[in-house]
């Protein structure tokens, strides 16, 4: 007989969250007065800014179904990302942006914006990862402060009137992976960028008759302001000429475009499905030898054209279809967001996926590129998503909660998959983006984690120098707390984020928000936040077991439980990553838990070698 002792060094109350209630809600608000005043100071001259409406029903969440809005998650007022491309807005650069302060991508291209930039840009939109302002009428100088944007790893500023020097402090974006200010009046020297990660060529500075340096032509010395004048004057006469075409040019295809838009109308929002139809002879690549030869038209049959009604789940990396080839084989086909890496770089990238094989995880089947689209194939799961299984729509009356069992199978499973990842798979690997999500069941609620290694595939930056990559945010409400101040992804923010999955396996409740009972009792209780704050609440007033999800109780298993509930708590200790267990010793923590039950019939996960990580692990008593 095995007896466990956890030593925990710091017990359940130590399970705390660093958003506190107050500014919780307090964000959220900000939010919404963020894209409230932001509506206010544009024109909108074609409306596409309708679904923007403020007032009413104003539930949680309800700003993230605005046109061109995407947030950190659907049931939270926390703004993510603005996308307002091609929407034919006019004004200047909306200063509101600066109360969205979970912003991390501004995209405002193909507008009518005008006017100069802030000169304190930087200090209004301090997170973002990409900015995106080309094909404006921007004028002014490019301020300073944009350097200051640290984590931008895309800055795009082409097909707008910016003029003067390009500020030399540019060269501290050392993030950036994609930079352009073609077509615009700017002069003067190019700053002379690292081009370890940023390969910038001479179209991403061209339009610029004043420009010079590498990668234009070298910049000439005081003594030649002769010849400039003449080659200026004859330039400018040329760009006069030039200016007279474009704006026929420009109001001739900007028709067009609104003419198009308004064909290609698809309340589906798969238009992208139905141009990919029209490639013929695309090829599948499969790694599974005995499909070798699958194509394009065969996903487009087997997902009825990507139809919106086989979506079985989206999320940060993309959406997933389900799928049924002639033969009655079924298999998942997930649609990338978008991703800036090429061709060649994303072959080898799926190569090596494609060799990352374990029984928790989920079987990369093969890829497909087409156009800009990046297609992966799964194995199909038949019990779908554990988010689902957990948490039904309100609508399927059916619903049966899970078994504790089976609940404490996928916890072990699960682990075992991330345990594997982090400390046998070579190269290692960082999840970043661990949540219930991601976890498919088989036919036998076996777990199989999926999305490992997407997360270099949104983000080119860093990912040559190590598995330990810098960038995006994963789904609120699983981030650990320091990711969102360093922005650097480490295998103790992947065991944080396992343990808000464990408290969703306990508990039966959302990770981003938490229902007790009735409307009436969550007046009464007083209590709005996610789920680690209402675990840190519970624990604060030595009520833990509340939180115990009711539908377990008075089967025999309540000391099985609240172990496992207490693994999960100091897996989401929230200021000292540091004091948090490695995946290894949560999988051997919850494999000893489970034992009697027998799930598992081999442990092909390496003891870390690594200094200070079986220091946890001593604190096992076998006897």
């Amino acid at each position: 007989m095995v007896i466990i002792r956890l030593v925990f060094t710091v017990f359940l109350g130590s399970c705390l969250c660093s958003l506190l209630l107050s500014s919780f809600i307090d964000a959220n608000e900000a939010n919404v007065n963020c894209l409230r005043s932001i509506k206010s100071q544009l024109t909108d001259p074609n409306g596409y800014l309708s679904s923007w409406v403020f007032g009413g029903n104003e539930t949680a969440g309800f700003i993230c179904k605005f046109a061109g809005v995407t947030c950190w998650h659907d049931d939270e007022n926390r703004v993510l990302s603005i996308k307002l491309s091609g929407f034919d807005l006019g004004g200047q650069f909306p200063v509101a942006i600066k109360n969205c302060t979970d912003l991390t991508g501004l995209e405002l291209s193909r507008n009518n914006f005008s006017g100069p930039l802030p000169t304190n840009i930087g200090s209004l939109i301090p997170s973002l990862t990409t900015l995106d302002l080309s094909e404006n009428s921007f004028s002014g100088e490019i301020p300073v402060s944009v350097s200051n944007i640290t984590f931008l790893n895309a800055l795009m500023l082409q097909g707008n009137q910016f003029t003067g020097t390009l500020p030399a402090e540019l060269v501290r974006l050392g993030r950036l992976s994609k930079f352009s200010v073609a077509n615009n009046r700017l002069s003067g020297p190019i700053p002379v960028f690292n081009d370890t990660i940023l390969k910038v060529g001479p179209g991403d500075f061209a339009g610029n008759a004043g420009l010079c340096g590498k990668p234009l032509g070298a910049c000439e010395g005081a003594n030649s302001s002769r010849v400039k004048v003449v080659v200026i004057a004859a330039v400018g006469g040329l760009v006069a000429a030039a200016l007279v075409v474009g704006v026929v040019l420009f109001f001739y295809f900007r028709r067009l475009a609104l003419v198009r838009k308004k064909l290609q109308d698809d309340p589906e929002d798969n238009r992208w499905a139905r141009i990919l139809k029209q490639q013929k002879g695309v090829k599948v690549f499969m790694f599974k030898k005995s499909v070798s030869k699958m194509k394009l038209s065969d996903l487009m049959k087997a997902t009825e054209e990507f139809k919106k009604d086989n979506i079985i789940g989206k999320g940060r990396t993309g959406t997933m279809y389900k799928g049924v080839l002639e033969d009655g084989t079924h298999l998942m086909v997930k649609r990338l967001q978008d991703s800036q890496h090429s061709e060649k770089e994303l072959d080898s990238e799926m190569k090596t996926l494609g060799s990352v094989k374990h029984r928790n995880l989920v079987p990369l089947l093969g890829y497909c590129i087409a156009k800009k689209e990046r297609l992966l194939i799964y194995e199909y799961m038949p019990n779908g998503y554990l988010y689902d299984q957990l948490h039904p729509s309100d609508d399927e009356e059916s619903f049966k909660p899970m078994d504790w069992p089976t609940r404490l199978k996928i916890a072990l499973g699960a682990a075992k998959g991330l345990a594997w990842l982090h400390h046998s798979c070579n190269p290692r690997i960082i999840h970043r983006n661990i949540s219930s999500k991601c976890i498919l069941l088989t036919a036998d609620f076996e777990p199989k984690i999926s999305d490992f290694g997407l997360a270099r595939l949104m983000n080119p930056i860093d990912t040559h120098l190590s598995t330990f990559v810098n960038g995006e945010f994963g789904d609120f409400g699983y981030v650990a707390p320091e990711y969102s101040r360093t922005m650097v992804a480490t295998p103790k923010g992947d065991v944080y984020s396992f343990g808000v999955v464990l408290l969703e396996l306990v508990t039966g409740q959302k990770a981003t928000s938490v229902t007790l009972g009735s409307e009436e009792d969550t007046e009464e209780e007083g209590f709005k936040g996610n789920l680690v704050e209402w675990i840190t609440m519970l624990s604060r007033e030595s009520k833990l077991q509340e939180a115990i999800d009711k539908s377990l109780l008075g089967k025999g298993v309540n000391d099985e439980i609240f172990k496992v509930l207490k693994v999960a708590c100091n897996c989401v200790l929230p200021e000292v990553a540091k004091q948090r267990p490695t995946m290894f010793e949560v999988y051997q923590f919850l494999r000893a838990i489970g034992e009697s039950y027998n799930f598992t019939t081999e442990d092909d996960i390496l003891v870390p070698s690594e200094s200070g990580e079986g220091d946890f692990i001593e604190e096992l008593i076998v006897r």
